[in-house]
């Protein structure tokens, strides 16, 4: 009789999966509060702020220092990922919720590579399947704009920002990926907003706007669903390489797809149903297909 472990979810996918729905549901909440006027940097203010009373709690809990020991890199992670934020929230308020999303998660192709260069690891033959159907069903998406295509035409300005988000992103998993070596988790979490607040609150001056007390509850929202992925990321990068484990993030798209119809009425075209059939399948490949290939090698 076969083991059941043989089955089980590794733990730095159950941790990625829990990340993805925290990233959907944050970004959702996102797109809902900029359609009743907040700006961008209001937005990741506001994120930043819960996210650093959270994660500051967390640090105290744990009865260690706030400050970690590799600071220069810490600090570093922590403006990547701000620059990569606020890039990301740009593209989610100007973009359809499944698109946005689909160009974010690129990022799996640069973190691999970016782990062959940085942290000496080796790609995997699934992994670098899944890296090409990404980049296909990437192409699949975009190029109807490109070639002005069916009227379906998504805008160029905010796709390059997505991908930018997509690249910083990409940079800083893979610093986490390198101070998990030496860091706990919660204050890799704690600078990220440690960085933010200020640099988002400087961002905003004159253009802030007072949110009613609903926003205000959705403002709130979006930092805590933030912490749920940040947390479930943060984890999974501890049990995974950096490659792998941000290629599990796909299934957000499935997750923000849902989202997008349901709360926005956010029809998919027919070419992000192909580009994003083919981005899952990737994801797919790389997560079960390691067992394949070294089974039919076994053979």
């Amino acid at each position: 009789m076969p083991s059941q472990s043989t089955f089980s979810i590794p733990s730095g996918v159950k941790f990625m999966l829990i990340s993805a729905l925290g990233f959907a549901l944050m970004s959702a909440c996102v797109k809902y509060v900029s359609n009743y006027g907040i700006p961008v940097f209001e937005i990741v203010a506001a994120r930043a702020l819960v996210s650093l009373i959270i994660s500051y709690l967390d640090v105290k809990r744990k009865k260690i220092s706030i400050w970690g020991n590799n600071k220069p890199l810490l600090f570093a992670r922590g403006l990547v990922g701000t620059l990569a934020l606020m890039c990301v929230y740009y593209s989610v308020t100007s973009l359809p919720l499944a698109e946005a999303t689909i160009l974010q998660y690129v990022h799996p192709v640069f973190t691999a590579l970016l782990g062959v260069l940085f942290l000496k690891e080796r790609i995997q033959k699934s992994t670098m399947i899944c890296i090409v159907l990404c980049l296909v069903g990437l192409l699949v998406i975009v190029q109807p704009s490109i070639s002005h295509q069916e009227g379906y035409e998504l805008p160029m300005f905010s796709v390059m920002i997505a991908l930018l988000g997509a690249f910083g992103s990409s940079i800083a998993y893979v610093i986490v990926r390198k101070l998990s070596q030496t860091e706990d988790s919660s204050v890799i979490i704690f600078y990220f907003p440690l960085v933010a607040l200020p640099a988002s609150i400087l961002l905003v001056a004159n253009d802030f706007v007072w949110p009613s007390l609903y926003i205000t509850l959705m403002l709130i929202l979006v930092g805590i669903f933030t912490q749920i992925g940040q947390l479930g990321l943060t984890k999974a990068m501890q049990t995974q390489s950096a490659g792998k484990a941000s290629a599990y993030s796909y299934v957000q798209i499935v997750f923000s797809a849902i989202l997008g119809a349901v709360i926005f009425n956010e029809i998919p075209s027919v070419w992000t149903y192909i580009g994003g059939s083919l981005i899952v399948a990737g994801a797919l490949i790389n997560v079960f297909g390691p067992k394949l290939f070294n089974h039919s090698t076994a053979k």
